[in-house]
């Protein structure tokens, strides 16, 4: 007897529970808490947002980071070895193709070149000498040859000690600016021994790369600006040259620019912020990307006529990152539905909300 009411208890809880989610269920289902959001209304009108195209300016920019370089630069050294005896530069100061910047010991050199120029005039005497003589057949032809050769032979080593005296002097090899130095007066210098870095910093050359759709499009002479962090201007330069192919592993091209950098405001070594305008259309007819339907390899957009939506065909040109210009297939004054374009059909009634 028991069991039995055990039995009755379970099936009456089980029934009060079933007829309870019953009753939650339906009423959930009348607020709309559990159904889909409707796309059209009664009317079975779709519910779309719209734009009136009007021309507008369109560019397409290529953005990219680089790194500015020096024009030239190089490590200062001597080409032949002793001992430093005089430094005329200083640190971090502008210098001139040409200046003396430090020199070694030459006093041997100069000893020896003092000795091969004594012996200069008494060897042009010798010649004259025998070249008088040769006229008078007093001497042999050979006799004078042999003193024009001793001459030469002799011009040839003072030339030889001026080119090694030249060798002791460390010159600037172009306008520039020192670095700091790092040797002092007194040192051992050999050509392995760096006196100071030379850079020219005007003008400065930017190092950047660019994708390879863009590698025919950028030439010498394409305009860019750059940004330097920390310095609220835009700067201009221009492409001067390319490299010759696209990097296999990267799929880049290197660019370099130059910026003339006259006031030696921005040094070598910084990261920049380059932008290169590719297109500039001041009138273009340009939608949003998204109001393109694809469909058969024919890009199509629909337009709000009377309350319907009708398709176009249209050909494009020029894409950005959120716009894309329309060649052929709309004119100033449409109006083109941005929204639901997966949903559209020939002639379907649309509400249109146009978007400013």
């Amino acid at each position: 007897m028991k069991k039995k009411w055990i039995i009755t208890a379970v099936v009456i809880a089980v029934f009060c529970l079933a007829a309870g989610g019953y009753k939650y269920y339906n009423h959930n289902k009348a607020s709309g808490t559990d159904a889909p959001a409707k796309v059209v209304n009664k009317n079975n009108t779709l519910n779309v947002n719209g734009l009136i195209i009007n021309t507008q300016r369109l560019t397409d920019e290529l953005s990219m980071v680089g790194n500015l370089l020096p024009d030239e630069e190089v490590d200062l050294t001597f080409e032949t070895s002793g001992k430093i005896v005089e430094i005329m530069f200083q640190e971090g100061t502008a210098v001139r193709k040409g200046d003396l910047l430090a020199k070694v010991n030459d006093k041997p050199l100069v000893a020896q070149l003092s000795r091969y120029e004594s012996q200069l005039k008494l060897a042009n005497d010798r010649v004259y000498r025998q070249s008088a003589l040769l006229e008078k057949d007093a001497v042999s032809q050979e006799a004078f040859e042999q003193a024009r050769t001793e001459l030469a032979m002799l011009n040839a080593e003072i030339d030889i000690v001026k080119q090694n005296i030249a060798l002791t002097e460390l010159r600037a090899p172009f306008d520039g600016v020192v670095g700091l130095r790092n040797v002092s007066e007194g040192t051992y210098a050999t050509s392995n021994v760096v006196v100071a870095k030379l850079t020219k910093i005007s003008p400065l050359k930017i190092d950047m790369f660019i994708p390879e759709r863009y590698a025919d499009q950028i030439k010498v002479g394409t305009p860019l600006s750059f940004t330097v962090e920390g310095i609220n201007e835009t700067f201009k330069a221009t492409v001067y040259a390319k490299e010759s192919e696209v990097d296999a592993s990267t799929r880049m091209m290197a660019v370099r620019a130059t910026y003339p950098n006259h006031n030696g405001r921005l040094t070598p070594g910084r990261f920049v912020s380059a932008n290169i305008q590719m297109q500039d259309i001041p009138n273009a007819i340009a939608i949003p990307t998204e109001a393109i339907v694809p469909e058969m390899g024919i890009d199509k957009v629909y337009k709000y006529v009377n309350g319907k939506a009708k398709s176009v065909s249209v050909k494009t040109g020029l894409r950005t990152d959120s716009q894309i210009q329309i060649i052929e297939g709309l004119m100033v004054g449409d109006t083109i539905i941005t929204s639901g374009t997966l949903q559209l059909r020939e002639d379907l009634p649309v509400e249109l909300n146009v978007i400013q």
